[in-house]
């Protein structure tokens, strides 16, 4: 009797078991696991999404930092501020590096996939399913790359627009791809279901929208007819310095953004609730970056400017206000982050654990943001004095040095979790901060104008000869100069021959045509040096082709 009791007993024991027993499906941990959802798609999925990328525009992480790369080379302009066609030329020099750069990005190219479909290996560590993130990352970039030339040609052409004062044009093509983007996302998404690729097809279309509906504006208004002189051999000349200033303020950017999704992939090694508290605070991050980084835009521009005047008190000023500036709507900015983080983390998942971490990680967040903020704001002042390698070794101390190890401790040994990596991100960007004022500080801003003048090959007196005079008449008249790029850009100055402001002088003889730039390629060098650039780059579209075809699978 007994025995037939303990039988039954297992019997019973085991039935409650099997009743136990989770349900097939996704477990819930795959429902945390994806990355955050824009607030349009609230309701919860259990596949990740991994297109969700930096500045909201959908590119996917583990691919995009070779199309930064490459992007960041179309920022150095030469342009010259007002109406001259110096702007022109330099504008035309450098959308063919662009364009180049682009090229080997082809959807059919491997290196933004590594290898093959199936093989973006990076996103293993940052879900549940590896296979499926994988497949949609690779759907998404096939979709997105073609995309690149109109976001080169889009950010050429605004900074070819601003260097000349002018704005509202690139506030309405924004509105406009905005409002595009929204309704292709509605038509390929929900209408005609097309997933990931639709999204990407979206994004494409709104930025070929924002490329041409600029070009148009321009076109429209005239807005080229002071500056543009026609193509000639002249957009040839000077790759070298441009690139010289690209490659270290391409590093002084990928650097900084590179340890961000460093700490993804971290986050995705501990647990997947840290994964998406971490996701949903790089997408909070993404945005209330865009303030810093406009004031960084203004301050690069007004300290360039001030610079290639020889105008040393207004260059100073220029960088104080900007720093005033950023503290304050930092402080703004940190003070609502603060006051809405139990209801923040509600704009991208119903999930209350990860809630509840990113609302206990956002007031560290806040103080971090105040240093990355000045951090953004002296990179402008960095990139508009031409000192962005000076950015680029901080950035790389910095953040690889002391703050990403730092915050792996913290994290892994200590076992404060997400915490710990903001610990060490925050114990980066202070000495990252700390670094940049004092080097402002202690700057010698004559030399720094010296060294702009010298680098578009005025005599070292020209500098002196540039300022300000009290006496009215043609000594008045200044060269006049833009520093140019944005963050993440670069600054070339370029200055407008003083022909270009006859209108300022006295009398026509006060005019003086600036000495012709140094190092000038002859026609036969042109033809070897461009033709090896438009080789390499062809040969490396064909490499990715044919590596494409081999290792695709049936």
């Amino acid at each position: 009797m007994g025995g037939r009791r303990l039988e039954l007993s297992k019997q019973l024991l085991l039935s409650l078991c099997e009743q136990a027993e989770p349900p097939p499906g996704p477990p819930r941990a795959r429902w945390r696991a994806a990355p955050p959802r824009p607030a349009g798609r609230l309701r919860c999925q259990p596949a990740p999404q991994p297109w969700q990328g930096p500045r909201g525009r959908g590119q996917v992480r583990g691919a995009w930092a070779l199309t930064r790369c490459v992007s960041e080379l179309r920022q150095p302009q030469q342009e010259a501020r007002g109406s001259h066609p110096a702007a022109g030329r330099a504008g035309a020099a450098a959308l063919l590096p662009s364009l180049l750069g682009a090229l080997p990005q082809h959807p059919a190219h491997p290196a933004a996939l590594q290898a093959g479909p199936g093989r973006v290996q990076g996103r293993r560590l940052l879900s549940s399913e590896p296979w499926f993130s994988r497949r949609l990352a690779q759907e998404y970039v096939h979709a997105y790359i073609p995309a690149l030339p109109a976001n080169f040609l889009y950010s050429l052409l605004a900074k070819y627009l601003q260097n000349q004062g002018i704005m509202w044009p690139q506030v309405l093509s924004g509105v406009v791809g905005n409002c595009v983007n929204g309704l292709a996302n509605y038509i390929l998404v929900s209408v005609l279901g097309l997933g990931v690729r639709g999204s990407a097809c979206a994004n494409t279309v709104s930025q070929f929208t924002q490329a041409i509906f600029l070009l148009l504006c321009i076109v429209k208004k005239k807005l080229y007819l002071d500056t543009w002189a026609g193509w000639s051999s002249q957009c040839l000349q000077d790759w070298g310095p441009f690139f010289r200033l690209a490659v270290p303020s391409m590093l002084m950017t990928c650097i900084e953004w590179w340890a961000y999704e460093i700490g993804s992939f971290l986050m995705g090694l501990l647990s997947v609730l840290d994964l998406s508290a971490q996701a949903i605070i790089y997408e909070v991050a993404t945005v209330v970056y865009m303030i810093p980084m406009g004031l960084s835009i203004a301050v690069c521009f007004r300290v360039g400017t001030a610079l290639g005047a020889a105008d040393t008190v207004q260059a100073k000023r220029s960088a104080v206000s900007g720093t005033l500036c950023t503290v304050g709507t930092s402080l703004v900015v940190g003070t609502l982050l603060s006051l809405l983080r139990n209801k923040l983390g509600h704009i991208f998942t119903n999930d209350e654990e990860v809630v509840a971490l990113v609302s206990k990680v956002l007031p560290l967040y806040v103080v971090f943001h105040l240093f990355e903020a000045v951090c953004c704001l002296y990179g402008g002042v960095l990139r508009g004095t031409g000192r962005q390698a000076f950015g680029a070794v901080v950035n790389a101390v910095a953040y690889y040095v002391v703050g990403l190890p730092l915050g792996a401790v913290l994290t892994f040994v200590v076992g404060l979790g997400i915490t710990g990596l903001w610990l060490g991100m925050l114990a980066c960007v202070f000495l990252a901060a700390a670094a940049f004022v004092t080097s402002t500080a202690w700057m010698d801003w004559k030399r720094a104008a010296e060294e702009v003048q010298k680098r578009v090959g005025l005599p070292p007196q020209a500098a002196e000869s540039a300022a300000p005079s009290l006496r009215p008449g043609p000594e008045r008249a200044v060269v006049s100069s833009v520093a140019t790029g944005s963050y993440p850009g670069v600054t070339l100055t370029m200055y407008s021959r003083p022909e270009a402001h006859l209108d300022l002088f006295g009398t026509p003889e006060a005019a003086q045509p600036l000495p012709a730039p140094p190092g000038r390629l002859s026609a036969k060098q042109l033809a070897i040096r461009r033709g090896a650039a438009l080789g390499a780059a062809m040969g490396t579209l064909v490499v990715g082709l044919v590596i494409r075809v081999l290792t695709a699978r049936p």
